[in-house]
């Protein structure tokens, strides 16, 4: 498995400094108008000065060649602490230049930090800011905000969306392709995950496994599970209902997961024990085979929840992952 991250990163690192500053080679036509769920945005002219809230926005610009003044401090899986995740640090070292400075938004957004950078629009296309934020946000510069409703704009719609705020739409699509490209590959070496159904359980405590909560197809990680061609069971498709972002059903009920073929959650190896010694949960077929992916506070787990860079630089330990979960028999 470690030559497995250190070939991955190494294709990774080749890929970013094989990427020039993308400049946009068409005429734009300004001014841009931009519709979103707080109404619509308009773009008179270029941006040069670009700033991010939230998570994974910045992630666009850097994709594009354009380093942001400013962007959100990593608050999960940012395992040395410096604020900053290793797939944005490898993009930021490619491009050189100036770092940004990083927002602190643990207690909400920093307004004034975002201020002080004079930023010429605003991304925001995957956040949770509510009417107030962007408001507040729109007297500094204009913003892109998510097209429907908080922390569900996908890894596409949060590309298309921050590349037109950027006047480079054309350049949005040509990153999707080539991502999805990427993904083909990987999938292309996994003909196992083929026809499997997982199930993303959101955080469990060992100590009360009488409840199971779980995602459902509106979050932005059971989403990335249909790109890894895996589809989703039936508790989870009757929990999906418009706007409803997890479900939970009884441990006593645990036959109503017997359709799923991978768990993947976030705990360690003392949970997965704790799954498997429990009365109730033992008995879920995923839990009997052992088809379980246990996620950590780590870029792995990290990019479970995916981004436009973290995308490439995971995919193949992630698929690792599912696909020896999918053909585990323990």
């Amino acid at each position: 498995m470690r030559f497995l991250r250190f070939a991955t990163h190494l294709v990774m690192a080749v890929w970013l400094l094989a990427q020039a500053p993308a400049q946009s080679a068409e005429t734009t036509d300004y001014p841009i108008t931009i519709r979103h769920a707080f109404g619509t945005t308009v773009i008179e002219t270029k941006p040069k000065r670009v700033a991010t809230v939230a998570w994974a926005n910045h992630e666009v610009p850097l994709a594009l060649g354009i380093v942001p003044v400013g962007m959100a401090r990593a608050n999960f899986g940012d395992d040395d602490g410096d604020g900053i995740l290793p797939w944005v640090k490898a993009r930021l070292d490619a491009l050189g230049g100036a770092p940004p400075v990083l927002f602190d938004e643990g207690d909400g957004i920093d307004f004034e930090a975002v201020a002080a950078t004079r930023p010429d629009v605003i991304l925001a296309a995957y956040s949770g800011i509510g009417q107030a934020d962007y408001d507040t946000l729109s007297q500094i510069a204009p913003v892109i905000a998510f097209p429907q409703a908080p922390w569900s704009t996908d890894w596409r719609e949060t590309i298309r969306l921050d590349s037109a705020g950027l006047g480079m739409a054309t350049e949005g699509e040509a990153l999707i392709d080539a991502i999805e490209s990427d993904i083909a590959g990987t999938l292309a070496g996994h003909p196992e995950l083929k026809g499997k159904t997982a199930m993303f359980i959101t955080h469990l405590s060992a100590s009360d496994l009488s409840i199971i909560n779980f995602y459902t197809t509106n979050d932005t990680r059971v989403k990335f599970f249909g790109d890894l061609g895996l589809a989703s069971p039936k508790s989870v498709l009757q929990a999906s209902q418009p706007g409803k972002y997890s479900g939970s059903v009884s441990a006593e009920q645990i036959d109503a997961f017997d359709d799923v073929d991978i768990l993947v959650t976030y705990g360690d190896r003392a949970l997965f024990e704790t799954l498997k010694s429990n009365p109730l949960t033992r008995h879920m077929p995923a839990v009997a085979k052992g088809a379980l992916v246990m996620l950590g506070n780590d870029p792995v787990g990290n990019a479970a929840n995916p981004t436009p860079l973290s995308i490439r630089w995971v995919l193949k330990d992630y698929v690792a992952r599912l696909s020896e979960a999918a053909t585990s028999r323990k």
